[in-house]
Formats: structure tokens, sequence, C-alpha cells
């Protein structure tokens, strides 16, 4: 963090944590990202979701503030902590209601960025994790094609070996950060290998390469806060010491990185659930039917209830993962019942929040109906429910 983040004094005055999986420190986050998110991204987000993405003087903001480099060392910039300091950034995000803004964010701290420093080099590191860190390198990372999303193997970008560079050809889609990244993680089959998970290969591209050009920038459903962009790669040469890696080592890279994308999901998408029942909250009991506040019946007391129990679950088994993630425990059945649980959770929430708000929750200036749109997305992207729930069963 920088000289603005929490102090070893105010660790030690620092209230008790709310959780016992969470310690002072992550508090102390917890309040940073919470005020920043009140006061630098809540009064200004709605123009961010008309003009199709967030201002790089915002992220630039949030890089100064430490909020990037959470889990990089120290050497770089970075604060040292660890996943659940990870989780709360993604919580409270999440809690922000503009999850356009969230993926923004989590995607170049913990789904882009993370490739650089795991699989970089010691020269790659030091050229780009300290702008990485900073907020003046925003990253995104180039995996999802036409028809390959979960089934990575599938892909059909192709690397050609050509002396001292790899010629790169195919097409990506749904790149989020795309459109005005600095620097793409891309992943690209190097022609020759045995077999495809053997071929897989993440290059580095920077912005402005030649043969690299954003085909289109995706206009969605929801997440519209968020960059999207269908990028073409035609014969973009790229160095060899682009290479994040080893030749062929960018499936092992991409399935281990998935496990820290689907946590940081998950508690995105308990920071939204949790938004959508405190104002559905807020709402049934100022809103009144027949001579009274909505919140006097008793179908809707009791519906909520049961979300809020759902939630505080979905929340605990998110931290969990976190957890044994942090003590280097295999948690892929735990991970992908995060995402596949939250994923479906969210939506579900969502669902009932807009039906107890009405007609209110239909308009589009509403913000449960903005983040009903938001959340559709959570069973799908970083692992569709279906995908995940067959690597629970395989763990059975």
């Amino acid at each position: 963090m920088t000289s603005q983040s929490p102090t070893h004094a105010a660790l030690a005055t620092a209230a008790a944590p709310a959780s016992p999986y969470f310690a002072p420190e992550h508090e102390l986050l917890r309040d940073q990202v919470r005020r920043f998110v009140e006061v630098e991204i809540k009064p200004h987000a709605a123009a961010w979701e008309t003009a199709g993405f967030v201002p790089r003087a915002v992220l630039k903001r949030m890089g100064a503030l430490g909020f990037f480099g959470i889990r990089y060392p120290a050497a770089y910039g970075g604060s040292e902590m660890d996943t659940l300091a990870t989780v709360v950034l993604a919580e409270e995000l999440g809690r922000s209601t503009y999850a356009g803004v969230a993926v923004t964010v989590l995607v170049h701290t913990d789904m882009a960025s993370v490739h650089v420093f795991s699989a970089g080099s010691q020269a790659q590191r030091a050229r780009w994790m300290p702008g990485i860190i900073d907020g003046s390198v925003i990253t995104a990372v180039a995996i999802t094609e036409p028809d390959a999303g979960s089934d990575v193997k599938g892909m059909r970008t192709t690397a050609r070996r050509t002396g001292a560079d790899y010629v790169l050809d195919g097409t990506k889609l749904y790149i989020t950060n795309g459109v005005h990244a600095n620097l793409y993680c891309v992943a690209a089959k190097v022609e020759g290998a045995d077999r495809p998970s053997r071929a897989v290969t993440m290059f580095l591209v920077e912005k402005g390469t030649p043969g690299l050009r954003v085909g289109r920038q995706l206009d969605k459903h929801g997440w519209r806060s968020s960059d999207t962009a269908e990028l073409i790669f035609e014969n973009c040469r790229v160095p060899a010491a682009n290479i994040l890696g080893a030749e062929g080592g960018g499936f092992h890279a991409i399935m281990k990185n998935f496990q820290n994308e689907r946590i940081v999901l998950g508690a995105m998408a308990m920071g939204e659930a949790q938004a959508a029942v405190d104002l559905t909250l807020d709402w049934v009991k100022t809103r009144r039917a027949f001579g009274q506040p909505l919140w006097e019946k008793q179908a809707i007391r009791q519906r909520l209830a049961m979300l809020q129990a759902k939630i505080t679950a979905g929340r605990q088994l998110t931290l969990h993962a976190a957890w044994m993630a942090d003590r280097g425990l295999d948690a892929t059945k735990e991970v992908s019942m995060v995402k596949a649980y939250c994923g479906e959770l969210v939506n579900e929430v969502m669902y009932d929040c807009v039906q107890f708000h009405g007609g209110t929750g239909f308009m589009a200036d509403s913000p449960i109906e903005r983040m009903s749109r938001d959340a559709r997305v959570q069973s799908i992207g970083g692992g569709a429910t279906e995908v995940m729930l067959e690597e629970v069963a395989k763990r059975m």
C-alpha cells in the first residue's frame, strides 16, 4: 500500500474483525475500499455506464491507493497481503451496485496481471509490475474465443515461430478491458505440439502492436461500464522474449489461475447479492400496500430472511475456499462450488428483489434493475455453472 494505507499504529487500534477469517488489516482495507466506493465511484458510475468504460484517471487513483497491489511484493509497490484481502476488495466492489466497475478492476488485479507475476521472467516483472500496481498499465487476459470458452483446449488462435519472433493469428471474444488495456496476456496454440494442452502458450502483447486490433467494442446486457472487446490478431508479430513462462505452459497457467478468478467472482457476487438485499429491505420497509408497509407481509419477510441466510452461506463458502488457497491446500472442489453456488444465488436474489420492488424494479433508472442485468453473467463467465458442477462431481 502507499502512505495512505493502514499503518501499524492504526492496526493496533482497529476494531475487532467481523469474521474469524479476517485480521484487523483486512477490516482496515475494507473501510478504505468502502470509502473509495462511496466517494469516487457511486456518484459518477452512472455516467461510466453510458460511456462504456471506467476512466483511466479513476483506475490510476485506485493504483495510487494501493488497491492494485494487494497481493504483490513490496519490491514492485505491493502490499504482500493474502487471498482473503482480495476477497475483501471483490466484496466491496460488488457492493458498489456497479458490477461493470468491479469487474474492470478485478480482471486487472486478479485475472490478467496475475499471469505476468506468476509466469513472467525477472525482466518482464521488472518492466511491467510497477505500472500494473500503480495503475499506469491496465491489463486484459485474452483466452476466450467464438468457439472456445470454458473449453480452453478448443481455442484456434495460433502462434507460429519465425526466427526470433512468433506470429499470432486468430480472434478473441468477450475480452474485458479489451478496448482500453495497455497490455494483453494472450493465449495461443504453438504449432507442432503433440496434444492440445501442450500447445497452449501465453504471450505478452502490447497495445499498438502491428497486427493487433479491436474488431468491435461489444454492446452487453449488463456490466455496461466495463469495456469489452473482440480482438483480432492478423500476422501479429511478437518477440519470443514475450512468452510468459515456457512454451506450452499456458494451459496449466490458465487452469491454475481459474481457481483464483473463481474465488474473486464468488466474492463479488456475494457483495452484489448483499447490496441487493439491503436495498430491498429499505424499500419494503417504506413502500406501503394495502395500508401497511410491505415488510409487514410475512411472506416477504421470510423470503428476504431466507435470501440473507443463503448469502451468508455463500460468503462463508467463499471465505473457506480463500482460506484453503492461502494455505496451499487443493481447493478445486470448494472453488468450483463457490463459482456454481454464488453465480446461481446472485441471480436468485436479484429475481426476488426485482419482484419485491414491483413496477419500480422494472424501470431502467432503478438500481435493482441495473443490478439484475449485471448479475446474469455470473453464472456464465469464469466457468459456467454446468462446467463447475462437473468439476465438483468428479471429486465426489
